[in-house]
Order: structure tokens, then C-alpha cells, then sequence
């Protein structure tokens, strides 16, 4: 791929990538990148993939943002098979590619864990080192979350652990484990690649100057 892609993954399902997928694309329009925010497969709804469309600004149709949905809760996969259809990594990456050309940058989120099917033999993992992108690690900030980060990072090549960015989500409260994860896992991988994002009340509201920083870092400045 020639332009930047950055693929968003979770230490689990519901952990925040299409509210951090929401405003990296926001804080890319906001100073003025031609951005397209990607939910290529996604199962039980498309909620996530309507945010996404918004927040790109609605420049590409639904279906360009979210090619593949199925309608069961389930592992993509699962869902997938429910409907007697399949998904494959090669026109999920044909897919990407053209948006790619199209845009200066694209954010691309991932479904579930890293290593959950996202269609036949493949899961975000594959997809991460086909398209050559940026990861980002979203993590929710609590106990267990250290355990989850490293296991994520072990299990990515080393060139990959290499640019691993990891975002730990902060809850409406902090907890013990909230102040003291990000110490610990500053000393246990590069310092600089490690973000905590505040508590967001409303996603609607203007950017805090240090959310547009944790955002800006992300996205190498």
C-alpha cells in the first residue's frame, strides 16, 4: 500500500476501536488530511460501521465503509457461514487497496481480538501484515490489562511488536489499576508508544487539547 494505513485492534470486543477509529478520522479532518475511516466486516448490527461513516465525513457510501456484514452476534466467521456466505483476505485487502488510493490516509477498524476469524483462514493479524499498516493496540485501562497488551504484543512479529502503539482507555473512574498500569507497562515496552486516553463524556464535544496530543502522538505528530 502506498498511503498510510493504520489498523485498529482490540485486546477484546467492545473495548473502544470505533470510538478511537472516530477520532483519529475527526482529528485527521481537523487538519485538513483526506481521511476514509474503514469497518470492512462486521457482524451482529452496523452501528459501529454508521459511526464511521459520519465521522469520515460521509464521503464514501455505507457499503464502501462496511463491505461485509452479517447479521448474527457472532465471530465474523460464524456469522458469516449463518448466511452460507464467506469472506476472504484477498478481496477484503482488494477492498482497502482501493480506498487506499483514494484517500491520503486510511484507518481501518478490525472486529474483535486480534487473533478472532475474520472470514475463512484469516483473522486481524493476517490482515495487519498483508496490508503492511501501523497497529493500534485499544485496551480498556483496568486490572488485566497488562497481561492483555503482552499478549497481544507476543504475538505479533517482531517488526510489528516493533510499531505496536498501545492506547489503554481510561474508565469514568480512576482505579488502582488505572494509576498504576501505565507505569508498569512503561517499563516494559517503549515508553513512547504508550497512550492513555481520558474518559470522554460526549464524543460530540470539542477535542481537550490533550486528547488532540494523545491523537496527534498516535498518528506520528
Amino acid at each position: 500500500m502506498s498511503k498510510p494505513i493504520f489498523l485498529i485492534i482490540g485486546s477484546d470486543t467492545g473495548v473502544g476501536k470505533t470510538v478511537l477509529t472516530a477520532l483519529l478520522t475527526r482529528r485527521l479532518r481537523e487538519r485538513g488530511v483526506r481521511v476514509a475511516a474503514l469497518k470492512p466486516i462486521c457482524s451482529g448490527g452496523r452501528d459501529d460501521a454508521r459511526q464511521l461513516h459520519s465521522a469520515g465525513g460521509k464521503t464514501l457510501a455505507l457499503d464502501e465503509v462496511n463491505p461485509w456484514h452479517f447479521r448474527a452476534p457472532l465471530a465474523p466467521l460464524i456469522a458469516a457461514r449463518r448466511e452460507s456466505k464467506s469472506v476472504n483476505l484477498r478481496d477484503v485487502v482488494q477492498h482497502i487497496g482501493q480506498v487506499n488510493r483514494r484517500f491520503e490516509t486510511v484507518i481501518v477498524e478490525g472486529a474483535g481480538g486480534l487473533l478472532s476469524p475474520l472470514g475463512e483462514n484469516f483473522d486481524s493479524l493476517d490482515l495487519l501484515l498483508k496490508l503492511r499498516a501501523m497497529p493500534i493496540l485499544v485496551c480498556p485501562n483496568r486490572l488485566g490489562a497488562i497481561n492483555q497488551v503482552l499478549l497481544v504484543r507476543k504475538a505479533l512479529p517482531k517488526a510489528a511488536a516493533k510499531k505496536l502503539q498501545v492506547v489503554l482507555v481510561s474508565p469514568p473512574r480512576a482505579t488502582a489499576s488505572s494509576r498504576s498500569n501505565p507505569t508498569l507497562l512503561a517499563d516494559l515496552m517503549e515508553p513512547s508508544r504508550l497512550h492513555v486516553l481520558p474518559w470522554l463524556r460526549n464524543l460530540q464535544s470539542p477535542l481537550t487539547p490533550t486528547v488532540q496530543a494523545t491523537l496527534d502522538a498516535l498518528l506520528g505528530g
